[in-house]
């Protein structure tokens, strides 16, 4: 059974920058595309990167395409979220979440059934 656990959150200014870190154990991580959702209070959860087994392909979600990379390390069992300019608006609950590979990478949060607990994200000046 996989395990995620979620580190790097906290509070920062409009502007700056944060790294989230998963760690995924318990499992054949190369075997599963690794993804990062949100939850802000009172919306759905949200894709917001993801990326295939191999670290080839990602999958982007809205605006954060310009803002935020998402890396693997399949040796390590890590995954991070480099997130950079956050707003206001970035504001959240941030999961990464493991899926069993498909054909095409997806950033669905239906299509993935293992996930962490959750790290806070709050940007405000």
């Amino acid at each position: 059974q996989l395990k995620l656990v979620e580190s790097g959150g906290g509070l920062v200014q409009p502007g700056e920058s944060l790294r989230l870190s998963c760690i995924v154990a318990g499992g054949t991580v190369d075997h599963h595309d690794i993804g990062w959702f949100r939850q802000a209070p009172g919306k759905e959860r949200e894709g917001v990167a993801c990326v295939s087994r191999n670290g080839i392909d990602t999958k982007y979600v809205g605006s954060v395409n310009t803002r935020f990379i998402i890396t693997r390390d399949n040796y390590r069992g890590t995954v991070l979220l480099q997130m950079t300019a956050l707003q206001p608006e970035d504001t959240a609950v941030y999961y990464c979440a493991a899926a069993e590979s498909h054909a095409a990478i997806t950033c669905a949060p239906s299509d993935y059934g293992y996930w962490g607990q959750g790290t806070q994200v709050t940007v405000s000046s």
